[in-house]
């Protein structure tokens, strides 16, 4: 028996277990048109289609009633972004060499770690006024793990890294600065693979 595109769509969609009573979840249409995006992006790779592992770490979706369970979907555009990450640098190590490629990572490596390795409560900007930020000694206890990993070695897991999160204080590190930072990380060990 043979499946059509629908078909195999309809079974990729009815995969992620969905939210019940008043707990939301990531809205059905989006992440299956995301998803789908991503399909057709990884299967042409020809087609300059700007889809890229950091697009799908980055994805984000409306939470509604009856939607999909978001751990179940962020597994999910985890494997996805392996596999992008992956022929990315299949591709680059292609077109420009390993040595180009692990120059390119190793100096990535070394920005990320001169800023993990800053005076702890200084390492990022702080919220302004009476705003809310990461707190801080929560994002510097995470910095010293990932500066133990880029420098010494040390065991830290990708996922561990995607799926880190912190509290909110007023005048804590500044979000995007921290969030930047762990996209770079990210970055960094999927170029290693």
């Amino acid at each position: 028996m043979t499946t059509s595109p629908t078909d195999t769509r309809t079974v990729a969609q009815s995969t992620f277990p969905r939210t019940s009573g008043r707990v939301r979840g990531y809205a059905p249409k989006d992440v299956d048109a995301f998803l789908e995006r991503a399909r057709l992006a990884f299967e042409n790779p020809q087609a300059d289609t700007g889809f890229r592992a950091a697009d799908i770490r980055t994805a984000a979706f409306p939470l509604v009633k009856r939607g999909y369970q978001p751990d179940a979907v962020d597994a999910a555009l985890s494997r996805v972004e392996d596999a992008f990450a992956a022929r990315e640098r299949k591709q680059a190590l292609s077109a420009s060499g390993a040595g180009a490629w692990i120059d390119q990572t190793r100096a990535q490596a070394q920005e990320i770690l001169e800023r993990l390795t800053r005076e702890p409560k200084r390492r990022f900007s702080r919220a302004r006024g009476l705003g809310y930020g990461y707190r801080i000694d929560e994002v510097d206890l995470v910095a010293d793990k990932i500066a133990a990993y880029l420098s010494d070695g040390r065991p830290v897991t990708v996922e561990q890294v995607r799926t880190v999160a912190f509290r909110m204080q007023r005048r804590g590190y500044r979000e995007e600065q921290v969030d930047a930072l762990l996209d770079a990380v990210v970055d960094v060990m999927l170029a290693v693979g």
